[in-house]
């Protein structure tokens, strides 16, 4: 949480009564922001020049919740003990959204305000390892092939690889990053597997998950939370391990980890920017439209968040990868315009 403070603004809050207590005129005179831990950094840093811009008025409320528990939250319905807006480092599920539906959440603003890339690290005196989907696939999944996940160490995987016990920190099953990693990697080393798998994205979903994307439970995997600093100091104590988190922790940390290649390609700026990293993925903010006019500076802090995802901007300096300039003029219009997301778009 950010300990600023910013003046109260004399604007009514009758359009955001808090409806989780039976329709009672609760109200807020500050932004509250859920989600992501990848992201926050970003919308602390968003938070610190909203609040440089006028001072007196109240800080922001931000929560590293993690991306799915933090949709939870903002799904739950519109109105002052409800967030504003949930942090996101995945897309919203179509899912989601039937839950946002039910609970009045329909208008809803998607703003993609940059990429990131799931990055695997290891401690600087690591076994300088480089891996691919494939590899980790046959390292991290419940059943690679279809058989009980048997390896134990590295060379089991890939004799090309180090005799080294496979130990993974990473992120929770409620982690947008986990969903990425399952997405982005596991899905892709699968398909190089068993050709077959693609097949099953729609013909038998639940054995696709089982096959591809299921993460083995036996202690390979270690949960290290949301906590993504926790993670460096893991890899920093146990140097054959590795850990994953947003590229933005793998900047922060270059002087106690180093990023490990994908494919031969190193995550960096320049190869999540252009897609040549296999692990590059959208970031998002999710704002409720009808938040925009009753809570206060909520507005003005999304234009002041889109000043600042520009290339060489605040944003990036805190490891923020910038959209193309198509992406970023697309997002800008979206909070100029207030435009609202089309649910029809979402998986």
């Amino acid at each position: 949480m950010l300990p600023f403070l910013l003046v109260p603004l004399a604007l009514s809050l009758a359009a955001c009564e808090d409806q989780a207590s039976g329709g009672g005129a609760g109200s807020r005179d500050h932004i509250t922001v859920v989600g992501s831990s990848t992201v926050y950094p970003f919308t602390t840093t968003a938070a610190e020049q909203f609040v440089n811009s006028a001072p007196g008025i109240k800080a922001p409320v931000i929560e590293a919740t993690g991306t799915g528990p933090g949709m939870k939250l903002f799904c739950a319905g519109v109105g002052a003990a409800h967030p504003d807006i949930v942090d996101a480092s995945r897309r919203m599920k179509a899912s989601e959204y039937a839950i946002c539906a039910r609970n009045g959440v329909r208008d809803i603003l998607e703003i993609q305000i940059g990429l990131d890339g799931i990055a695997f690290a290891e401690a600087k005196n690591g076994p300088r390892m480089q891996l691919t989907p494939a590899d980790l696939y046959k390292a991290l999944a419940a059943t690679p092939g279809g058989r009980r996940n048997t390896a134990r160490i590295w060379s089991d995987v890939n004799p090309a690889l180090p005799p080294s016990p496979i130990q993974v920190y990473g992120p929770p099953a409620t982690s947008g990053t986990r969903d990425a990693l399952t997405e982005l990697i596991l899905d892709k080393g699968c398909e190089t597997v068993s050709p077959a798998a693609h097949a099953m994205k729609e013909t038998d979903k639940d054995g696709y998950a089982a096959l591809c994307t299921r993460i083995r439970d036996d202690g390979a995997y270690i949960d290290a939370g949301e906590n993504d600093n926790l993670i460096v100091q893991k890899l920093q104590s146990n140097p054959n391990a590795i850990g994953i988190f947003g590229y933005s922790y793998l900047e922060e940390n270059r002087d106690n980890v180093n990023g490990v290649p994908l494919n031969g390609v190193a995550p960096t700026y320049a190869t999540i920017a252009d897609n040549a990293y296999p692990g590059s993925r959208p970031l998002y903010l999710y704002v409720k439209a009808a938040h925009l006019t009753a809570i206060p500076g909520l507005a003005d802090f999304l234009k002041i968040y889109a000043g600042l995802w520009q290339p060489n901007g605040p944003l990036t300096a805190k490891g923020l990868i910038a959209s193309p300039p198509a992406g970023r003029a697309q997002a800008a219009a979206v909070v100029a315009g207030r435009t609202r997301m089309n649910p029809a778009d979402l998986h």
